[in-house]
């Protein structure tokens, strides 16, 4: 009895001596894990954020020529460029147009899009696989050689010049992106919901739109943001089918500034940065469920 109870107090005596060094070993790995890892999120966060401190630097120059002498800026710093681009250009115009053609598209394209993802993602209708992929496969064609059937279409419907017409375009790009982004969001909500909709007495719309729509907001608001940023800063679509100066979106109007002999600069950076407002603000609305809606998506095929 007394040599079992002396190796067993010897054991307990022996084991916790192993412990610290171990769990010394893993805290210095985790701190210089941590370090690493810290390090290498810091370094990139400056890569990213340098262009665009750098484009707020250069429209604080009152000169068009400061971008070939930036270290001058420093000492001759001024928001002229901002007070002349938003008192004499048509910026605010430019506003207007964006706005109506990106809140166009986001609403249109989005709605398409859900009905498009919800169908092929509840319904096995026939060739549904291929109607998915015929989809992807619009999304190979470069812009320029869609570019004439367009406009060919839409003189033909008398949408030239307008915004309808520039919205439709832009919803062809986005809509087929985030029907495939939404069908797989829809793939991961129980189908259990949709049948409890039915025995309640709903329809198939009324079970999507009170049922499914609100647990999809997260997909919802990927696809919104995706929308909002194809048609917010596209220019090749928009020069073509916008005639009227007026009805200029920010991205072409920003061309205004550069000429065949003459680039003004300093006046290019000021607007850029006030375009850079609005996508800022639509993605400070959307962000809560961007992370979620981008993962969730990817889980279920």
């Amino acid at each position: 009895m007394s040599t079992t109870t002396v190796e067993t107090s010897a054991d307990a005596t022996e084991r916790p001596a192993a412990g610290p060094a171990k769990g010394t070993g893993r805290g210095q790995r985790g701190i210089v894990t941590s370090l690493a890892s810290h390090g290498v999120l810091i370094t990139a966060s400056l890569i990213a954020l340098f262009p665009i401190a750098w484009l707020v630097y250069l429209s604080l120059g009152p000169d068009k020529d400061d971008y070939l002498h930036p270290e001058g800026i420093w000492s001759k710093m001024t928001l002229d460029n901002y007070s002349f681009v938003l008192q004499n250009t048509n910026f605010f115009d430019w506003l207007k147009s964006s706005l109506i053609v990106s809140l166009g598209t986001t609403v249109i394209g989005v709605m398409i899009a859900a009905t498009t993802g919800y169908a092929v993602s509840r319904m096995r209708f026939p060739a549904y696989r291929k109607f998915m992929w015929v989809l992807l496969v619009t999304q190979m064609f470069p812009v320029a050689v869609l570019m004439v059937p367009m406009y060919q279409i839409l003189s033909d419907l008398q949408l030239i010049d307008t915004y309808l017409g520039l919205i439709l375009v832009y919803c062809s790009t986005a809509v087929p992106y985030c029907a495939w982004l939404l069908k797989g969001y829809f793939d991961t909500i129980p189908f259990e919901i949709d049948e409890a909709g039915r025995v309640d007495g709903l329809s198939p719309f009324g079970t999507f739109a009170r049922l499914i729509l609100p647990l999809a907001k997260p997909g919802l608001a990927v696809a919104a943001f995706y929308s909002f940023i194809t048609a917010f800063g596209e220019v090749a679509f928009a020069t073509t089918f916008l005639l009227d100066d007026e009805k200029y979106t920010l991205a072409v109007g920003l061309q205004s500034f550069v000429s065949e002999h003459d680039s003004q600069r300093n006046l290019m950076a000021a607007t850029a940065v006030l375009i850079a407002i609005p996508v800022s603000a639509f993605f400070y609305l959307v962000q809560k469920n961007l992370v979620t809606g981008l993962t969730a998506g990817g889980t279920k095929g």
